[in-house]
Formats: C-alpha cells, sequence, structure tokens
C-alpha cells in the first residue's frame, strides 16, 4: 500500500515538474514574442520617419521653385513701391509658412509621443504580466521544495 501512495506521489510530483517545464517554455515564449513585438514597432518607425524626410524633401524642392519664381518676379518689379509690397508679401508669407511648419512639427511630435507612451504601456503590462509569472513560478518552486523535503523525510522514516 505504501509503495503505491509512493509511486501516485512520484507520478504526481513528475506531472508537476512537466507542468514547470511547460510555464517556463511558455514564458521563453511570451519573452521571444515581446522581443519580435517591440523590434516590429521600430521598424514601423524607422519607416514613418523615411516617410516624413521623402515629405520633407519634396517640400523643399516646392520651395525653392516659389524662390526662384519669386526672383524672377522681383526682377519685373522696377517700381519701388511695388517692392516695398512685394517685400511685405514675401514677409509675411515666410511668416505663414514658419507658422504652418511649426504646427506640423508639433503634431509630429505629439503623434511620437503618444506613440512611445502607448509603447510604454504596453511594455510595462507585459513587465506586469512577467512579474506575476515569476512569483507563480516562486510558489510553485517552494511547493516542489516542500513536496521533495516531505519525500525526504518520509524516505527517512522509512528507512
Amino acid at each position: 500500500m505504501e509503495l503505491k501512495e509512493l509511486k501516485e506521489e512520484k507520478l504526481e510530483e513528475e506531472l508537476k515538474k512537466e507542468e514547470l517545464e511547460k510555464e517556463k517554455l511558455e514564458e521563453a515564449e511570451l519573452e521571444e514574442e515581446l522581443e519580435k513585438e517591440l523590434e516590429d514597432e521600430e521598424l514601423k518607425e524607422f519607416e514613418k520617419l523615411k516617410e516624413l524626410e521623402g515629405e520633407e524633401l519634396e517640400e523643399e524642392l516646392e520651395e525653392e521653385e516659389l524662390e526662384e519664381e519669386e526672383d524672377e518676379e522681383l526682377e519685373e518689379f522696377e517700381d519701388l513701391g511695388k517692392l516695398k509690397e512685394l517685400e511685405q508679401l514675401q514677409v509675411e508669407e515666410e511668416e505663414e509658412k514658419e507658422e504652418s511648419e511649426l504646427e506640423e512639427e508639433l503634431e509630429l511630435e505629439e503623434e511620437k509621443l503618444e506613440e512611445e507612451l502607448e509603447v510604454e504601456l504596453e511594455e510595462f503590462e507585459e513587465f506586469e504580466e512577467l512579474k506575476e509569472l515569476e512569483e507563480e513560478l516562486e510558489e510553485e518552486k517552494l511547493e516542489e521544495a516542500e513536496l521533495e523535503e516531505v519525500e525526504s523525510e518520509e524516505k527517512q522514516e522509512l528507512d
């Protein structure tokens, strides 16, 4: 009868060990998934930056074309009054352009900060989940140690 109980306890221990190994594998898989998600996020951010750089180059080309047109228009104006008027218009256009660029930069910065906050929040939540899994693993290790201690005591009693 005692032999049967010992075998059952051994089987239970082996099952618990297998469960612990499964949990360790699951934890490793979770960590791999987290790393992959972070890499995906970094890739997306890099692609967004490339798009923004392309848009900035287009804007610079358009600005250069506008400046060339304005230069040609300046040559056409001979009257000083008209030149002053044109200069005033250019100043106003430049101010509007700068204001528009600042607004765009602010919007981009806001979007970037929001994305960073979302990523950090996800990382924090995943960290909390990992922490809980580690605590569960620690509890199971303690239970396993207690079981081993009980088995050891039972062996000593049998001997």
